[in-house]
């Protein structure tokens, strides 16, 4: 019997996981991983953690599977919470989530499985594995979920081959309605649980206040920038190379507060994102203000009326060599060849057509369509039909 540690969550998913893998014939052990936690800026109802290491134990008992708790809050907050400080105080906006992933579940809690005599690791993710035979090599393969609603591979995209080859993904083959159905007809105590909302195992944090323990509050001003301004009227030059093209495709608008209207004050700039709505706190405009841009430095934050606005939208991004990651190693591009993909830049938005450009010092994605808030600081992911085969830091 080969033994497989499942993380359990508290949640739905990863109790079914277990279930399936049980039925399966494996030696199913349930690992609860208790990670940092800070009560002042949780919004402690939502996703207690305790309440949540109770449900996952009495998911155990009632599969009849061993079960225990660790403790993971250290590396928790070295490798993922004092990543995000630093990136927001960068003025980047990172993705705790795909982080949690690869630090985390499949290497921190991954090593601790292995260590405990496990041959695979297990989560609830909506996603699923493949394997293929290349030159005689096992490769292994990163597939959409099923059930397209909850495809969770995107969160997924930074795992390596040698992580995939030790992990399983019970769920992927099943839709979530299906998922609930085992749950209740096996009256697990998670069958109704809803989904966890919020950061990856801390749950819902409220973010200003998440980021003042360590970014401090500072006065600045909040401009509106009209669509009309002669940034989005240039006419582009002509190239002489694709890649030139694909460089002013990228740039960046470099706004002044001359260069609009000051509408409103906030407490910092490195508290909000491209593409925000939600706390500006200005009315009376038309529509209403989206965050086109952020300047940490001068602590200005840039806005336009409407999800129309032309400052939110860009039709490539860039993904710098070092941030770039490719699940299908065989598969990694050459210097000036390009692929024809489908990518997206956040979880559950839709698969978008776009090509891969590489260059000396990276790559390029450029998107059919203009795409709204690409965000320095989140992934870009990109699938072959149903397969995610590589993933970057937008940069």
């Amino acid at each position: 019997m080969k033994r497989v540690i499942v993380g359990l969550s508290g949640g739905v998913d990863s109790s079914v996981a277990a279930y399936l893998l049980k039925e399966q014939g494996y030696e199913v052990i349930g690992l609860f991983m208790k990670n940092w936690h800070d009560d002042s800026v949780t919004i402690s109802d939502e996703c207690p953690w305790l309440d949540d290491s109770n449900d996952a134990m009495l998911v155990a008992d009632k599969l009849g599977i061993p079960f225990q708790t660790i403790d993971l809050s250290e590396q928790y907050k070295e490798r993922i919470v004092d990543y995000m400080f630093d990136e927001y105080q960068k003025g980047r906006t990172p993705n705790p989530d795909v982080l949690c992933n690869r630090e985390i579940k499949f290497d921190v809690f991954m090593k601790i499985a292995l260590d405990l005599g496990a041959d695979y690791v297990a989560t609830g993710h909506y996603c699923r594995k493949g394997t293929i035979e290349k030159d005689g090599e096992t490769v292994y393969q990163l597939l959409a979920g099923v059930d397209t609603n909850k495809d969770q591979s995107y969160f997924l995209c930074q795992l390596s081959q040698d992580q995939l080859s030790k992990a399983l993904f019970p769920i992927g083959e099943l839709t979530k309605p299906q998922v609930r159905d085992i749950a209740t007809k096996l009256d697990l105590v998670t069958a109704d649980k809803k989904d966890s909302q919020g950061l990856c195992f801390i749950g819902k944090v409220r973010l200003p206040e998440f980021l003042q323990q360590k970014l401090k509050p500072k006065a600045g001003v909040i401009v509106e920038v009209s669509a009309e301004n002669n940034a989005y009227n240039s006419k582009a030059p002509i190239f002489t190379t694709k890649e030139e093209e694909l460089q002013y495709l990228t740039k960046k608008i470099n706004y002044s507060v001359e260069d609009g209207t000051i509408v409103g004050k906030h407490q910092g700039a490195h508290y909000f994102t491209k593409g925000q709505r939600k706390g500006l706190a200005v009315g009376g405009t038309v529509e209403p203000l989206f965050v086109i841009d952020t300047d940490v430095e001068d602590n200005v934050i840039y806005t336009g009326q409407g999800k129309q606005h032309p400052g939110l939208f860009k039709k490539a991004l860039f993904v710098t060599n070092d941030e770039l990651h490719w699940v299908r190693e065989d598969l990694e591009l050459n210097v000036n060849e390009t692929l024809h993909v489908k990518a997206r830049i956040r979880y559950r938005q839709a698969l978008e057509n776009a090509t891969l450009y590489r260059v000396e010092n990276g790559l390029y994605v450029e998107f059919e369509n203009p795409q709204s808030a690409i965000t320095e600081g989140q992934f870009v992911a990109w699938y072959l039909d149903d397969e995610l085969v590589g993933s970057g830091v937008i940069s």
